[in-house]
């Protein structure tokens, strides 16, 4: 287990900017780069009964564990034409991703502002 584990964490190191920002793609003159919001994350979990330790000792087999996941949300891309370059958004993502956060706020600040009345 303790192999996978390390597999796993030497794996994740090479994620970072290359997982945010893709490739960058010609289209008619213009360079595309994509941009996304990237997390991610892993576990892993072993018991060794050799320990010797007492809580160990009152356990029956041996266990192992294991996961992982991750999540990416396309928000918009780089486009450089002509010498220039500008962000242009993803207006469904941000929409997908903004109301539920503006929604949240909006439902805190109305039990806030109550809970000072």
């Amino acid at each position: 287990m303790t192999n996978l584990v390390a597999q796993l964490a030497d794996s994740a190191k090479d994620f970072g900017v290359q997982a945010a920002y893709g490739d960058p793609i010609e289209v008619g003159g213009s360079t595309v780069i994509p941009v996304a919001i990237v997390w991610y994350g892993f576990g892993g979990g072993s018991i060794d009964e050799a320990t010797g330790d007492s809580k160990v000792a009152n356990l029956k087999g041996v266990g192992s564990g294991g996961g992982g996941g991750g999540y990416s949300i396309p928000i918009g891309a780089y486009i450089s034409r002509a010498g220039r370059t500008r962000f242009e958004p993803n207006t469904i993502a941000l929409l997908t991703v903004g109301v539920p956060f503006v929604a949240t706020v909006g439902w805190a600040l109305r039990r806030f502002i109550r809970a000072f009345r």
